[in-house]
């Protein structure tokens, strides 16, 4: 499983780049001794695959050197001595991306390169150096973390997940991920305060076996004994990866029994890794165990019959919809890019619905492009989602909660707000009487998942915050037609859907002729050039003035 390793006793490496790709190479002389490299093809990244595999320092760009290695003589008796040129840059804490020394704000999402949104959350200001808040939320009365209803599982263990080599590229699925999301949720005085703490756990390897093999879990486990490893080329681990993996699962686990027994409402598991990409045997897309997984079957053991596992996450979770595509018991709906296999991981397409019985209870919506906003999100909970959720009844409600989709995100590129994420957590909240384990997957953008997260536990709360977002959306042309095709195959196994998909269709008919009248009209109609010098010159000018007048 682990493809890479290097041992203890190798305290340093140098990278190389050959063939587009990055190999490590143990150090020489003093800095490293008896260094060992395993590397294993077949390895996979977290983005699109176009005509090669590509890293997150293929996406971003390496450092660029600038070398002068002309040695050939010139007539200049006397150079001046010239210091080599250096370039300084910095990677913005909030988003990752490089930036030129000189510049004080990201050149991709404007933050501050000193800005404080690690200690304040997304309420920091993006624009100064950490002085202050943009607005300090109003400290809500209300229900204390004594007498909540909504729990929240947190552990400062889970933040010693992070890749162990210092790279000019940081990892996007690093501890500021959590470190972010925790102080927004501080600084708003939603936990700690209102929300109560659920103590962490190690969960145990018979509880793993529920979802993952015995290999996998003894794979992920061996990581412990490593200075550094990786399972894919961006998927890796550090000395405390295990346990960070095994305390995310314990408390997603701990929380579902919580919530479904009713000793809480509902909850939020602030966790990394995420864990939606692990499959039966496989770690990859980042993650090491499936975090929710391990929660329906807990959930499931604890006495729900019925579980739904929504994931908005942007990259489709492959690894849930392996563990339950033959599952009747556990219905997978995911939302996410897909166009047409190109977006990581290339699965999830509208026509994997389950097998071996398990058919209609995997359901895909894969969107064809990027940009993808609140309209469209909402548009597929209300004639997708929530009438097969609905009909089939769920005791237990997970959500895979990526938030990669929002706005700002480097890797998901969509339009999603925290508007519409707690919109869609509101309209999930009806299913089952409110029993809603929310469990936080992907999201990169710090500024973006502090303030989602932050939307979303608001709602666990019972918060009803304004929303601008209309009841009734109007999606684009591409997003209608993505519910119709899913709407078209997943008809065979929920009938019910019938009178949408009729209704839907009509009205994709009505917006593609009015969009051919709409591009009739802008075509340019030209007066004859003959006029300007016969008897309708008159009517020439006329017609020319206006054309002219309305192009304006």
């Amino acid at each position: 499983m682990v493809v890479e390793t290097i041992e203890r006793s190798c305290e340093g490496s140098k990278r190389r780049h050959v063939n587009g790709g990055d190999i490590a190479v143990p150090c020489s002389g003093e800095e490293c001794s008896n260094g060992d490299i395993n590397v294993a093809p077949g390895v996979s990244a977290k983005r699109a695959r176009v005509s090669r595999e590509m890293t997150f320092e293929d996406i971003y760009g390496a450092d660029a050197l600038l070398n002068d290695d002309d040695d050939e003589d010139d007539d200049c008796d006397w150079e001046p001595v010239q210091a080599p040129m250096e370039f300084v840059k910095w990677c913005c804490v909030n988003c990752t991306m490089s930036n030129p020394g000189d510049m004080v704000h990201c050149c991709i999402c404007g933050e501050h390169k000193e800005s404080g949104i690690l200690r304040h959350g997304y309420l920091a200001s993006p624009f100064f150096k950490d002085t202050g808040l943009i607005e300090v939320e109003e400290k809500y009365g209300g229900s204390s973390s004594v007498t909540s209803s909504t729990a929240v599982g947190f552990d400062e263990r889970m933040l010693l997940h992070s890749e162990f080599e210092v790279k000019a590229q940081p990892h996007p699925e690093r501890p500021d991920r959590l470190r972010a999301i925790a102080a927004s949720l501080a600084t708003a005085g939603v936990f700690p305060g209102r929300c109560l703490p659920i103590n962490a756990r190690e969960i145990t390897k018979q509880e793993l076996q529920m979802v993952h093999t015995s290999e996998h879990v003894d794979a992920v486990d061996t990581t412990s004994q490593l200075l550094y490893s990786y399972f894919t080329s961006d998927t890796y681990a550090n000395e405390y990866s295990a346990r960070a993996a095994r305390l995310a699962a314990g408390l997603c686990a701990d929380l579902a029994t919580d919530i479904f027994t009713g000793r809480v409402k509902n909850g939020f598991a602030l966790v990394r890794p995420p864990g939606h990409h692990a499959g039966v045997r496989h770690a990859m897309g980042f993650c090491l165990h499936n975090n929710a997984a391990v929660a329906a079957l807990v959930a499931q053991a604890a006495g729900a019959k019925k579980v739904l596992i929504v994931d908005w996450d942007v990259h489709h979770g492959n690894g849930t919809q392996e563990i339950f595509e033959q599952n009747k018991s556990v219905l997978y709906i995911s939302l996410h890019r897909h166009e047409g296999g190109n977006f990581y991981p290339g699965t999830g397409a509208a026509d994997e619905v389950g097998s071996n019985g398990g058919e209609g209870y995997c359901v895909n919506v894969p969107w064809s492009c990027g940009g993808v906003g609140d309209k469209d999100y909402i548009f597929a909970f209300q004639h997708v989602v929530l009438p097969i959720a609905s009909a089939f009844s769920p005791d237990f409600v997970i959500i895979s909660a990526g938030f990669d989709a929002a706005r700002g995100d480097p890797l998901g590129c969509c339009d999603v707000t925290p508007a519409g994420y707690s919109r869609m957590t509101q309209m999930l909240g009806d299913l089952c009487g409110g029993k809603m384990l929310v469990i936080l997957e992907g999201g990169y953008n710090l500024r973006s998942i502090s303030a989602s997260a932050t939307a979303v536990i608001k709602v666990l709360l019972g918060e009803n915050p304004e929303n601008e977002l209309p009841i009734a959306t109007t999606p684009s042309v591409a997003g209608l037609q993505t519910v119709l095709d899913v709407l078209n195959i997943q008809l065979e196994f929920w009938p019910s859907l019938a009178i949408s998909y009729s209704k839907l269709l009509s009205e994709l008919e009505a917006r593609l002729i009015e969009n051919k009248k709409n591009q009739m009209k802008r075509k340019v109609v030209r007066v004859p050039t003959w006029w300007k010098w016969g008897r309708k010159k008159l009517l020439y000018n006329f017609l020319s003035a206006r054309m002219i007048s309305r192009s304006k």
